[in-house]
């Protein structure tokens, strides 16, 4: 039920940008849900955060956070300021945001009733903002501090999901003291895995999403490479083995009574690149299969994964989880994403349109299901 006095709408802040390197897709993502929010029904705060972690008050125009012409949007670009700060209350009794410019007095922008945190990757996704949100008693779409963690943390996703019988593909982390310490060791470790598993292998962050700083490693001669470029984006490096076999993904959202499973989808193999990168997902708009030409015994199997790794994470709202369906005919989960790209588009949205839930309600029934939820412990 609703905290909202009657008098007045709900008021939804929609934060977006961050710090990591998925900043402009968060943009992208906020443009769509800001376009989706039912303004009869809600009143909306749009607040970006720049990539030097500025709260900015932004622009309420989604049409200048699209890609155009394979260029990607920024908060800087929306802000109305370039020095001005807005500053969520620390304190349960107060919902007040108040925006402040330097030389000026502090404005009030008035109490924020939900937070709609559309941020990919650390700083954002990762459990930070929602252990903000938690200390000011602000209620937010999607999953708590340890679920975000556990969610964008590659490593410690598939420990959990291990530790509850869930099939997770092989896999070797890189730590960063032993990159910086001893990498002839570090690489006699990926050595060893792969005359365990085989190469190729794919090197890739631990902590990031979007396909950022993944490569695919034929030999040796590229680790170092591969390392580096994965390091530009968190220090600590998962390498997998390549898995053999279809792409599968599956939307799990939370009703009143539960979590639910989509349609799953398919990710057909891109042609014009090594692997599902971010300029196949994002510039050059790889289609999805909605819903995945598969048996209904396989359907029903993957959604009972995919609801099992929400529950299994502690997960809470969404969630798209993320398979390879083996030439064995199993299905592996290779991660979740708490906060997956949100855009109409988006392969999250479009299997549940499939499924019978359109953009603009999925958003609603997002929002609705934070109104209800109490922060703290739950």
């Amino acid at each position: 039920m609703s905290i909202q006095p009657s008098s007045r709408k709900p008021r939804v802040a929609v934060v977006f940008g961050g710090r990591s390197s998925e900043h402009a897709i968060s943009v992208v993502t906020a443009g769509a849900v800001l376009s989706a929010i039912d303004r009869d029904k809600y009143d909306v705060l749009p607040i970006g955060i720049t990539t030097d972690g500025r709260w900015a008050l932004t622009a309420d125009d989604p049409s200048r956070m699209a890609i155009a012409e394979r260029t990607l949007p920024s908060v800087a670009q929306l802000a109305e300021s370039g020095e001005g700060s807005v500053v969520l209350p620390v304190d349960p009794a107060n919902r007040e945001v108040v925006y402040s410019e330097p030389g000026s007095v502090p404005k009030a922008l008035g109490d924020v009733d939900v937070v709609f945190p559309m941020l990919h990757g650390p700083y954002g996704e990762d459990g930070t903002l929602q252990g903000l949100l938690e200390l000011s008693g602000v209620p937010y779409v999607g999953s708590g501090v340890l679920a975000s963690a556990v969610g964008m943390d590659k490593e410690y996703m598939k420990r959990v999901f291990t530790s509850f019988g869930l099939p997770v593909g092989p896999y070797v982390v890189i730590r960063p003291r032993e990159w910086e310490n001893d990498p002839a060791a570090a690489r006699r470790k990926v050595v060893e895995f792969a005359a365990d598993h085989g190469w190729p292998v794919f090197v890739k962050p631990a902590r990031a999403g979007s396909s950022m700083g993944i490569s695919k490693v034929d030999d040796l001669a590229g680790l170092d490479e591969a390392i580096e470029e994965a390091r530009r984006h968190d220090p600590k490096v998962l390498v997998e083995s390549l898995l053999r076999g279809r792409e599968i993904e599956c939307g799990v959202l939370e009703f009143e009574d539960g979590p639910r499973a989509s349609v799953p989808a398919e990710i057909p193999p891109v042609t014009s690149h090594d692997f599902y990168d971010f300029e196949a997902k994002y510039i050059d708009s790889a289609e999805g299969l909605v819903p995945a030409p598969l048996t209904a015994e396989q359907t029903a199997e993957v959604q009972r994964l995919a609801v099992a790794a929400f529950e299994a994470a502690s997960c809470e709202g969404l969630v798209r989880a993320d398979f390879f369906l083996l030439d064995s005919g199993e299905f592996v989960i290779n991660e979740i994403n708490t906060m997956p790209g949100f855009t109409p588009i988006s392969m999250y949205p479009r299997m549940w349109r499939e499924s019978g839930v359109a953009y603009q309600e999925l958003v609603d029934l997002l929002i609705q299901a934070a109104l209800r939820r109490p922060t703290g412990l739950r």
